[in-house]
């Protein structure tokens, strides 16, 4: 076929994936698309599912058989032709990545450039020897800390869990950790034997006999003498300190309770080696102005900046000669600081400045690991490739939205295209064209609605997207509510909050606001949940939870809560086999319906026939998964559907079994809203499917695997589930950016399902970026005035039309611009 090389547009003929229903469209080249439409309407299917796809599939026709196996492939998409379509780089919106080595040096490739830098320019004690770059990283072999493996952190006990109750004596169990029963008597024999006082108050024993007892290494033998009522001869005893009990325990017992009973009394603790830099003393010694590898890796950007540009600025003559101990002012010194400012101005123009290089990634929220990896390739200099990113500015303060725009146009203007999946309308104003997908979710989307510069959109009065573009949609009518008393903290500390003193309004809707790292999440999900969690008695839901300490010097309030709902977008589930269905408890109504069947009933079924999961009723091919894993000589393993089953996932005679003409696969393969007709009868699954329809769920499939839902899916299943549940107490439902990811339409039929919440009685507290759910929103508490070290500190507080006039505050002018237009 001739290819037109004057045609500016990628041609899609026939695309069939997931939802689209043979979408033909033409898309331009070198200018920034929009890709709108209802969470679930076939956007992403459209960008990612086959632009995408296509474009790697094409890419991985030129690479030998066998290195494809080393890459990860995502298949080839259901199309029947597209033209005209370039390289592509996708970008998308996941959290950080799930190993505890990878850090924002990493992602963005910066820590290569540090560790060159402090290995050729930096300034080494006397008689030290040079050290590759390899050594100033934590995860090779040449510079890991020894003792902790470069992970900066190692497993120990510590005295607070040991001896949570100091005022005991030994004799009274002040030492928790240690065994009970015999072992624990035998263990206060030896001790006494030793000649430290067992009946003493632990905090009024020596310190150095304090510090032995918990922490010694050695094990004495010591002469047991008899005991009235415990033993009737002598023999000599083995001492175990606390720490080497517990230790012992987790490394040699193969009893489950004995060893999750010695995890409580261990917490991770930064390795005393290293400090938590996990680094080897050698390159920790090695400084660059003034500071090591390690300082520098925790400083903020901006700081690191500003460090760097003394250096960077200097010119070819001013650079000195390296010297046996620095390099510091060499020309390699320039370059590399050179090379780094450019590399981090384009990160202080995303608003990242208060990130750090040593920063983990596993606490990054999506939108900054995307702003991350945009900053990586806006320096990697392509041409001519198209970037699909997911939903870039969710997750950011319109303060932050408006320098990622930027930089994306400076990325359009070097000679690429970008195709954007995107919800937020500001930014789909600044896009050159708009492809509308719709106009509902599921089968009832995956229509092209209109593909074109983006004032022509308003004509299209079936798209929901142009409704809220173009200022038709009517806004939430609501009614601030009237706060019906106080949860108080005082004296909060943690990250970057400071010795701050907060309100929070009970029985109203409160959002939390503020600029990216302002320290909303700090607030909300660690202190907040904590507090409460800790005064209904809870255990921590995160196993880091339990190892910070909730530094609140006082709290009052508390007693208002009977409940803690912690509603975020975690998975849930992380297989397959964990499904909507399953999830919401509404599978079991379902199966009990089976069961009950005069067919089922003939043949001495039970419920537990009609699961999955279990031996009696699933297909044994796939063992209820619906698929086998199929290998590929070359080329990598892909899944196929069960050839026994086809998908079912169940056996023949379990399939045998209906209801309404329906068997129990059948019901897993229909959508929220036919089944929610289906099961009218059913009230257990009816109540269920309603609530899951009322917060815009009703396109998704029942047995849908939890692991192809978005985080905005999983978050909403998890609050209808709460919905669906009767009321009882005063709870406080606490969310992280709800809104996130969702089109505003969908927006509209969350926040009703919030202020249902409050309506019956409960507080509700919301993380929240999204300008027409905080003018919603009763009470608002908005953080900052910057992020980071800028940051941590309550701006203004109050109704939104109070906050919207608030001096210094970052939310205030956008606040206030959206409240006009509404």
């Amino acid at each position: 076929m001739k290819i037109d090389v004057t045609d500016h547009f990628v041609h899609v003929r026939g695309a069939s994936e997931h939802n689209l229903r043979n979408v033909d469209v033409d898309i331009p080249r070198d200018a920034m698309v929009a890709f709108t439409g209802v969470s679930g309407s076939g956007k992403s299917s459209l960008a990612f599912g086959t632009l995408y796809a296509e474009a790697q599939r094409r890419y991985f026709e030129s690479v030998a058989p066998y290195a494809r196996r080393l890459l990860q492939q995502v298949g080839a998409p259901h199309v029947q032709e597209i033209t005209g379509l370039p390289p592509a780089v996708a970008l998308h919106q996941r959290r950080g990545a799930p190993s505890s080595r990878s850090t924002v040096g990493t992602i963005t490739t910066l820590s290569n450039l540090l560790r060159m830098l402090y290995s050729r320019a930096g300034t080494y004690p006397p008689g030290a020897a040079r050290l590759d770059a390899e050594a100033f990283s934590p995860n090779t072999a040449a510079g890991a800390c020894p003792r902790c493996h470069g992970l900066g952190v190692v497993h120990d006990v510590t005295e607070d869990l040991l001896v949570p109750d100091p005022s005991l004596s030994i004799r009274d169990g002040a030492i928790a950790a240690w065994p009970g029963a015999w072992q624990g008597a035998n263990l206060r024999s030896i001790v006494s034997g030793l000649g430290i006082d067992i009946d003493k108050p632990w905090r009024k024993l020596r310190k150095k006999d304090r510090d032995w007892l918990l922490y010694t290494d050695e094990q004495p033998s010591v002469l047991i003498k008899p005991e009235r009522d415990r033993i009737d001869y002598g023999y000599y005893g083995k001492f175990w300190s606390a720490r080497k009990h517990v230790m012992h325990v987790l490394a040699d017992s193969k009893s489950d309770r004995m060893r999750d009973r010695a995890m409580r009394f261990v917490r991770s603790v930064p390795c005393p080696m290293c400090h938590g830099s996990g680094l080897r003393p050698e390159a920790l010694a090695v400084t660059f102005a003034g500071r090591s590898i390690a300082e520098v890796n925790a400083t903020p950007l901006t700081e690191f900046v500003a460090l760097l540009r003394p250096v960077a600025g200097l010119s070819e003559a001013g650079a000195a000669t390296s010297t046996a101990r620095s390099g510091e002012t060499t020309e390699v010194a320039v370059r590399i600081c050179a090379d780094l400012v450019a590399r981090l101005e384009v990160l202080l123009d995303l608003g990242l400045g208060y990130l750090s290089l040593g920063r983990r990634s596993t606490t990054l929220s999506p939108g900054e690991a995307q702003r991350l990896r945009i900053a990586t390739q806006l320096r990697s200099g392509l041409f001519g490739v198209v970037y699909v990113l997911d939903e870039p500015s969710a997750g950011l303060h319109p303060a932050d939205a408006e320098p990622l725009l930027d930089v994306l146009e400076r990325l359009k203007a070097a000679g690429n295209s970008l195709f954007v999946v995107e919800h937020d309308m500001d930014v789909v104003r600044r896009a050159d064209w708009v492809v509308d997908i719709g106009p509902g979710a599921g089968e009832g989307g995956g229509r092209v609605l209109y593909s074109g510069p983006v004032p022509g959109l308003e004509q299209i009065k079936e798209s929901a997207t142009s409704r809220y573009l173009f200022g038709r949609a009517k806004p939430l009518d609501h009614r601030p509510r009237t706060p019906q008393g106080w949860l108080h903290l005082r004296g909060v500390s943690r990250h970057n909050l400071h010795d701050v003193s907060v309100d929070v309004p009970l029985c109203v809707l409160t959002a939390v606001t503020g600029v990216s790292g302002s320290g909303k999440s700090t607030l909300v999900t660690q202190v907040l949940a904590e507090v409460v969690r800790s005064h209904l008695g809870l255990a921590p839901e995160e196993p880091d939870e339990a190892e910070l300490e909730v530094d609140v010097q006082h709290a009052s309030g508390l007693e208002s809560f009977d409940r803690l709902v912690r509603v975020d977008q975690r998975p849930i589930g992380r297989t397959p086999r964990s499904n909507l269905a399953t999830y919401t408890g509404m599978f079991d109504a379902v199966r009990k319906l089976y069961a009950a069947t005069d067919e089922a009933k003939a043949r001495g079924y039970t419920a537990g026939r009609f699961s999955f999961n279990v031996p009696e009723g699933r297909c044994e091919t796939c063992q209820g998964e619906g698929f086998v894993t199929v290998e590929l000589l070359f080329l990598p393993g892909t899944y196929a559907p069960c050839p026994t089953c086809h998908g079912a996932r169940y056996n023949a005679e379990t399939l045998e079994v209906t209801y309404h003409g329906k068997n129990i696969a059948d019901v897993l393969a229909m959508s929220v809203d036919d089944a929610a007709k289906f099961l009218t009868d059913v009230p257990a699954a009816s109540r269920s499917l309603e609530t899951l329809r009322e917060v815009g769920l009703g396109y998704l499939r029942l047995g849908q695997p939890a692991t192809e839902l978005s985080g905005g899916e999983a978050q909403r299943i998890k609050l209808a589930t709460e919905l669906q549940r009767a009321r009882r107490g005063h709870a406080l439902y606490l969310l992280d950016e709800p809104t996130a990811g969702l089109h505003p339409a969908d927006i509209a039929l969350l926040l009703r399902q919030l202020h249902r919440l409050v309506d019956a009685g409960n507080t509700v507290v919301l993380v929240e970026h999204d300008l027409d759910a905080i003018t919603t929103a009763d009470w608002v508490i908005d953080l900052g005035p910057g992020g980071g070290d800028a940051g941590g500190r309550v701006v203004a507080t109050g109704p939104p039309t109070k906050v919207a006039k608030a001096k210094g505050s970052a939310t205030a002018p956008y606040l206030a611009s959206r409240l006009v237009r509404s």
